[in-house]
């Protein structure tokens, strides 16, 4: 007897039914997926759908480190592979590239690496750190955000933790205007109570549409001849003074 045919409707349920169960136990924070496991019992492609639940628990173990950086975001344990946290390249300036979150993280980050390294100071190989290990940064420290890929540490040699006064007054004016730019979705450990002025660090958590926002504008002036990180601006114009100036008030009030 001749088998029928595939209808290539089963083939597309078949498909998304077992990216569903994948992406269900991929999600941030995912470690036990009962419904899928009762669902397969009653579905055609079970052992399929079984082997992809089982895939995705293995990928997780080998990446996940079951904790969560301060800011609410996964910690990862390995970079390169398999996670969400690769080596990045930064447009403009002579680094290897940085080991970051894909993303919105990866693009507010770099614009801040980018900036500091146009308008602060150059940089060079080896001046920006970005994940680390989950045991070796303070569980819910700002450094911990290392971990998650959602920060990184410029000069980290030059401007020691715990210390401050490490930048010159003009140079602060910088880093107060990098800040306003990203709508406060970036923080500088520098207003820490224990502060580390090499730090800095997406301080929203996932989802949140504040961040989408700041990287979406970032996106756009990459895409405008003339605007984004490189471009003349005037951190001195009272309009841009005065929009740094109150979110350092406000950053300040909610040191970490």
């Amino acid at each position: 007897m001749t088998s029928s045919p595939v209808s290539r409707r089963t083939v597309l349920t078949r498909a998304v039914v077992i990216a569903a169960a994948t992406a269900a136990v991929s999600l941030p924070g995912a470690r036990f997926l009962a419904a899928p496991a009762a669902a397969a019992d009653r579905d055609p492609f079970s052992d399929e759908i079984r082997r992809a639940v089982e895939r995705a628990k293995a990928r997780n173990k080998r990446v996940l480190a079951d904790v969560r950086s301060a800011n609410g975001w996964e910690t990862e344990t390995v970079v390169d592979k398999d996670g969400t946290i690769f080596t990045r390249p930064v447009p403009g300036v002579p680094l290897t590239g940085v080991q970051v979150r894909l993303g919105e993280p990866e693009t507010v980050l770099v614009y801040v690496v980018q900036r500091f390294h146009y308008e602060i100071d150059e940089l060079r190989k080896g001046d920006v750190v970005g994940w680390r290990a989950p045991d070796a940064v303070r569980a819910r420290r700002p450094e911990s955000n290392q971990a998650s890929g959602t920060a990184v540490q410029i000069r980290p040699n030059f401007y020691p933790a715990g210390t401050r006064g490490g930048l010159f007054p003009q140079q602060l004016v910088v880093v107060r205007d990098i800040l306003a730019e990203l709508n406060g979705v970036v923080r500088w450990g520098g207003d820490d109570r224990s502060p580390d002025e090499s730090l800095f660090y997406v301080a929203v958590a996932p989802d949140d549409p504040r961040l989408t926002k700041a990287a979406d504008k970032v996106r756009a002036w990459r895409a405008t001849p003339g605007q984004g990180p490189g471009a003349a601006v005037d951190v001195l114009a009272p309009a841009r003074r005065k929009t740094a100036q109150a979110l350092e008030r406000r950053q300040k009030r909610t040191a970490a």
